[in-house]
């Protein structure tokens, strides 16, 4: 009971102290940091509201229910079903499984290129057109791989066109017959095959080969290489 009343007595005093205090003294609310943070946050908040008044109906309800979520892309046709039986060529129009038929090859966009291209689907024509499929791209591997080789020419069009030991690397272009290409179907067949290689299609036939020669023939050469392949009428072979 004592303490209650100690506790009502103090109240009291303060009261009398404070009541003369504010007598003598005037707080400035310039200067006081409640009074100033009170007017900046209604001078806020009666700018947003103006703001928001402002806005569309079609913008409050974009800032309501925040960012469209990112659209999923359904998967394409030709992504449904595909197997790992096969490589598959990456930089093509389109991501294919190879195959090593004429019929999936012209089931492919009609090929075009520049000169490293054409020299390709020419050596490809002359070399090795009446081989199968898988025949005619080893051919293309062998051109490909000695442009990536430092013995050979850093090109399509050098490899193919490269003399020396008097003679030409490639039979068709020393042999002295004018080079059409007179088969239709035969040149198109090594365009699209010369449009693949050159697009990256896997070298998987025949090891890193470098060379190849028909089976009708023994060329001395061929003693000192490693035989990596044979497809067809031809070997070919890897220096090693």
């Amino acid at each position: 009971m004592r303490m209650v009343r100690t506790l009502f007595g103090g109240l009291l005093l303060a009261a009398a102290i404070t009541g003369m205090a504010r007598a003598d003294v005037t707080v400035s609310t310039a200067t006081d940091p409640t009074a100033q943070l009170g007017a900046q946050m209604t001078a806020l908040l009666g700018t947003e509201r103006a703001a928001v008044r402002d806005l569309p109906q079609g913008r409050l309800a974009a800032i309501a229910t925040g960012p469209e979520a990112p659209a999923v892309r359904p998967p394409d046709a030709t992504e449904i079903g595909k197997t790992a039986e096969a490589p598959v060529v990456r930089g093509t129009p389109r991501d294919l499984t190879i195959r090593y038929d004429a019929a999936w090859l012209a089931t492919l966009p009609a090929p075009s290129g520049g000169a490293d291209w054409e020299c390709l689907r020419t050596a490809i024509y002359f070399e090795a057109r009446g081989e199968s499929i898988k025949g005619q791209v080893a051919v293309a591997e062998v051109i490909l791989n000695r442009v990536d080789s430092r013995r050979f020419p850093g090109s399509v069009c050098a490899v193919v066109n490269q003399r020396g030991g008097g003679g030409c690397q490639f039979s068709f272009i020393c042999d002295g017959r004018a080079d059409r290409m007179r088969e239709r179907g035969a040149v198109d067949r090594a365009g699209r095959i010369a449009r693949l290689m050159l697009d990256g299609a896997p070298r998987s036939l025949t090891a890193g080969a470098t060379y190849f020669h028909t089976t009708g023939v023994r060329p001395s050469w061929a003693r000192r290489f490693d035989r990596t392949a044979s497809i067809g009428s031809h070997y070919f072979y890897r220096q090693n």
